[in-house]
């Protein structure tokens, strides 16, 4: 039985992991959750799972949380960055999900890594801003870091059984979002509330609409390239807007394998909780005698500059990718809050990739002082564009 902690479970994967638990009880235990804002989520997910601790954003909410939980057995609760590095280390955990949004999720993850534990990642920004450290960390502790993300799982699934040297390229697919066939001109006027209607994913809200820019392939991409080892040049992207294949392999030979489901996280986060096994999820199979044709194409680098972005960071690597990563975030909430519209967002993040000299990132501190700089830039220029 494996011991887990959750570290984002009332988001979408975090609910979705608590899903794969109630499937398979036998398999796993969840020992701690971590939380933001969604008090009466995690309230509820305490009640069900009995975590022996709890972490949430702030102290306030941690009060909040102790005034209202009832019964006896009641979690430890935690809050904050200390709070949730705390639900990474403990000893009774041997596994953590992951899945904070953001860059929030790279130091915890991180400690979790030192302590020893292996890590289901569904956190792109943790080898975004950090792969070499990470990966380097994991191979010294003797853990795995097994992907989360439907893409790279279906990546990590196409690789079994196959020599390393064989492979010719790597091709995430990517669904498009809402504005696939938009023209620059019409994206221009599009809203947050449109932006955040994903055609085939329910995903939180940042996500949605990295989703809608594309940089959330863009992120994937670097992502990618430290989980697999393998150059930028190597690794392709395809419009599927179906999303019913979620990656391929191709190999020297010609040969394309690709890994196929509906669209459910259940089945990636089941994937890295049970590798190399497949277990139950409870999910309806995949009819494909209803599913239609299915479509591919190249993304429009000019309409989605996003992708383009992340694949200019990709090729500096360095600092780059970190800077583009803590820029992207800023602006996406600025787009959320209606403070900019969905063109203004790959605007900001190449203004600051633009002000960014390059550097080496050789310990974390480095990370997260470039992570640091993006925000502090990307605000300036937001305020000064306002103006």
């Amino acid at each position: 039985m494996k011991n887990l902690s959750i570290l984002g479970s009332t988001g979408s994967i975090g609910v979705n992991a608590l899903k794969v638990v109630r499937a398979n009880p036998q398999r796993y235990r969840v020992r701690a959750l971590s939380a933001g804002k969604n008090i009466d989520l995690l309230r509820n997910q305490i009640k069900i799972f009995k975590p022996k601790a709890v972490a949430v954003l702030n102290e306030s909410l941690a009060m909040d949380l102790k005034r209202t939980l009832t019964g006896g057995d009641l979690p430890e609760i935690l809050f904050g960055p200390d709070g949730f590095k705390h639900l990474a280390t403990m000893d009774e955990v041997d596994t953590i999900i992951s899945a904070i949004t953001g860059a929030a999720g790279l130091i915890p993850t991180y400690e979790g890594i030192k302590a020893g534990k292996e890590i289901a990642l569904a956190n792109k920004e943790t080898l975004v801003m950090a792969g070499p450290l990470v990966l380097r960390e994991a191979e010294k502790q003797g853990v795995s870091s097994l992907p989360i993300d439907s893409e790279h799982s279906a990546i990590l699934q196409s690789l079994q059984g196959h020599q390393k040297e064989d492979l010719k390229r790597i091709i995430l697919t990517a669904s498009g979002g809402p504005f696939r066939n938009l023209t620059l001109k019409q994206m221009a006027r599009v809203n947050a509330a449109q932006a955040l209607k994903h055609p085939n994913w329910e995903m939180g809200p940042k996500i949605t609409i990295d989703s809608a820019t594309m940089m959330n392939k863009g992120l994937e991409v670097i992502e990618a390239k430290w989980l697999f080892d393998v150059p930028i040049e190597e690794i392709d992207v395809l419009v599927h807007p179906q999303s019913i294949v979620h990656s391929m392999v191709e190999y020297k030979d010609g040969s394309i394998i690709s890994q196929m489901g509906v669209p459910d996280m259940m089945i990636p986060i089941a994937y890295a909780l049970s590798y190399p096994r497949h277990i139950k999820t409870g999910l309806p199979p995949l009819a494909l005698e209803k599913v239609g044709p299915l479509n591919f194409e190249k993304p429009d680098l000019k309409r989605f500059k996003c992708l383009a972005l992340a694949l200019r960071a990709a090729s500096a690597g360095g600092s780059m990718p970190a800077v583009l990563n803590g820029a992207n975030e800023i602006a996406v909430d600025a787009f959320l809050k209606e403070k900019i519209g969905f063109l203004d967002i790959p605007k900001l993040i190449e203004q600051t990739m633009e002000a960014h000299k390059t550097h080496p990132i050789n310990r974390i501190d480095s990370v997260m002082d470039a992570d640091r700089w993006a925000r502090e830039k990307t605000h300036a220029n937001l305020m000064a564009y306002r103006a």
